[in-house]
């Protein structure tokens, strides 16, 4: 548990509905809808309090990103889950049961280590429908700034509407996380503002290839490699995802940062190129996505963190419970009972 420290909109139609209005305040307003948002609004709700998400993109989930070429399906983020923590687990088994995800593997080598790699099915954004599917969410949404007033919070868009919330919760990156606070004149104790501002991402370059014939990657469909450009190679019809056969490669950091502001259908064929052992035939199309907050360098050292508690904003996200999924979960747990314990 946290300790105090001395945009045009679209609405998910398989969620409930918001009529965008100035006059009413819910009790917690998430930013962001990844894994850590999605976690912890599930868990205010469950209590009882009145719960909005806003997100900028198009799609919920963050980094549980999926994207289609024509027949071909590819997890583009997060490969796969995995869980050690009990009230996880049972939300993935839930989802199980659900039909949003299902086992892959339990390694990726011979010597499998008994941790089972959950998967999304049909790929990994439905595991963020499912946590998504009773919430309130406006999709499309850019947050420009969060403000205090007097004991609440105001919080601002790009399009201009204005909503109010008791508390909130920020779930982006730290950074820009920090850049919405300082837009909205909202300033953090220095060794708070210190210790945030100390955490840093890795990038990663993703490429989603789609292939004439299936890859040369054994099953069950995936390849870490441990020298060159590439950290991650995974085959997207052996993993049961995609009809086609296609490929996504993710570059390390080191590759990422060094071309990320160069061409990059350019940098993409580079990694391709470098792949050509696993891939093994014909590119017939292929697309690149930057992630520019992959992976935290760092971790907190709290599960999330009280900037105020009167009234409540916390922070949380994997940066502060490890950089995987489970990680951006523990941190939305802690988040959710951080700010039932500093609501009204």
């Amino acid at each position: 548990i946290c300790k105090p420290q001395p945009p045009t909109k679209r609405i998910f139609h398989s969620f409930k509905r918001l009529m965008p209005t100035n006059e009413s305040m819910v009790d917690v307003l998430i930013i962001g809808t990844g894994v850590s948002g999605l976690i912890a609004a599930c868990e205010l709700q469950r209590a009882g309090r009145r719960v909005l998400l806003l997100d900028k993109g198009k799609g919920l989930g963050g980094r549980l990103a999926s994207r289609r070429i024509g027949a071909a399906t590819f997890d583009h983020g997060a490969q796969f889950i995995t869980t050690r923590d009990a009230r996880f687990a049972e939300i993935l088994k839930e989802a199980a049961k659900a039909g949003t995800m299902t086992e892959w593997c339990q390694g990726f080598n011979a010597a499998a280590d008994g941790h089972t790699r959950w998967r999304g099915q049909p790929a990994m954004t439905a595991f963020a429908k499912h946590l998504a599917k009773d919430l309130t969410i406006q999709m499309e949404t850019q947050v420009s700034a969060v403000k205090q007033a007097d004991d609440s919070y105001t919080i601002e868009t790009s399009a201009g509407t204005i909503y109010s919330a008791a508390a909130v919760l920020l779930t982006p990156p730290v950074p820009q996380s920090l850049t919405l606070l300082n837009a909205g004149g909202i300033h953090l104790e220095s060794a708070m503002h210190t210790r945030l501002a100390a955490i840093q991402y890795e990038r990663c370059l993703a490429v989603m290839a789609v292939l004439k014939q299936r890859s040369m990657i054994p099953p069950p469909g995936a390849v870490l490699p441990t020298s060159g450009p590439v950290s991650w190679v995974a085959d997207n019809q052996l993993k049961g995802i995609s009809a086609d056969s296609s490929v996504t490669i993710h570059a390390n950091h080191e590759f990422s940062l060094a071309h990320w502001d160069e061409d990059r259908m350019l940098s993409g064929q580079t990694l391709i190129d470098a792949c050509q052992e696993w891939i093994g035939t014909e590119v017939l199309s292929y697309q690149v996505h930057g992630w520019r907050y992959s992976k935290p360098m760092q971790v907190d050292a709290q599960l999330c963190a009280l900037l105020q508690a009167s009234p409540a904003l916390v922070i949380a996200g994997d940066a502060f419970a490890g950089p995987r999924v489970e990680g951006a979960a523990l941190s939305g747990f802690a988040a959710a009972e951080t700010l039932l314990a500093h609501l009204p």
